[in-house]
């Protein structure tokens, strides 16, 4: 029905007309308005996201996201990524060191596994590279590959970022290795005697023994390393590793070198927490380890202190 009645101020005319709700509907047409007229919605906050756990690190031991390619010639073999370069990348360098009477090709498995984590690996091919003459050539060799456009390596190495690592013989090349302040970290497999540790200026260093290693003595390599009190330095004992462990794969050294790389020339964070904080991979009472230290100089890095 539809009526007038006054306005508001008392002439105007109003026409309205008076609607009839059914009582069956009333509930939901009260609803409605409630809901229209209400000048803030009622709505719950939304439960905050759960805080993502951490990213565990991840295995070592497993080859990386590149694929090896071995390139050999007069006095280095280089193990490299297939997709150098990959996003703008430049790749660390690590200068190998071989044992005594031993090439590349024994360590082949290894240092593939390094290419294939993003290491532009220069192996030294002499079976003498104790005094790393053969190894700090190979930081000349990738300046040269790096300058030139015609090379494969060209503007795809970081010079900046150079590790030495070896095995026995190559061990101690390593060490010797870093007396050139180009070398930044090293990784020295139960290396041999005729090195001194303190020639190193400006270097981090791992130390690896084998709890089973009769040719270097376990002993032998915790005493190198407590003469490296003025670097940034680890030792690393592993059990049932004997001598000829790191020969082809790398064996049980695989993991923690790779790992030590990973955080020394990538500042890989995943890679930190193997080696510093409260309950580090290697210092959480992992069966694999027989002893394990880190030097003052070392946590002080490794934690930011």
């Amino acid at each position: 029905m539809i009526r007038r009645r006054p306005g508001p101020d008392g002439r105007t005319p109003v026409w309205f007309r008076r609607i009839t709700v059914p009582a069956a509907l009333l509930p939901a047409v009260l609803l409605l308005a409630v809901t229209v007229l209400s000048p803030v919605a009622s709505f719950s906050p939304a439960a905050p996201a759960a805080a993502a756990p951490p990213v565990p690190a991840p295995d070592w031991d497993r080859p990386g996201g590149y694929t090896p390619q071995v390139q050999i010639g007069a006095v280095h073999t280089v193990y490299y990524p297939r997709e150098l370069g990959r996003g703008g990348v430049r790749h660390p360098i690590v200068l190998w060191g071989n044992g005594t009477g031993a090439i590349p090709g024994f360590y082949t498995h290894l240092l593939r596994h390094y290419a294939s984590h993003g290491f532009v690996t220069v192996a030294a091919n002499t079976p003498t590279s104790n005094f790393a003459i053969s190894m700090r050539w190979g930081i000349d060799l990738m300046a040269r590959h790096a300058a030139d456009p015609r090379s494969l390596f060209y503007k795809k190495v970081d010079l900046s970022r150079i590790a030495a690592a070896g095995h026995s013989q190559g061990g101690s090349g390593a060490i010797n290795a870093a007396v050139d302040p180009r070398v930044t970290t090293v990784v020295a497999m139960a290396p041999g005697p005729l090195n001194d540790v303190t020639l190193v200026r400006d270097a981090s260093v791992l130390y690896l023994a084998g709890s089973d290693d009769a040719v270097v003595w376990p002993a032998l390599v915790r005493a190198m390393y407590q003469r490296s009190g003025h670097l940034p330095a680890a030792y690393l004992e592993l059990r049932r590793t004997a001598h000829l462990e790191a020969v082809t794969s790398g064996g049980s050294m695989r993991a923690p070198s790779t790992a030590w790389l990973h955080y020394w020339l990538l500042g890989d964070r995943r890679a930190r927490g193997e080696f510093f904080g409260a309950g580090c991979g290697y210092c959480a009472g992992d069966p694999r380890v027989a002893a394990f230290e880190v030097n003052r100089a070392a946590q002080r890095h490794g934690t930011g202190g």
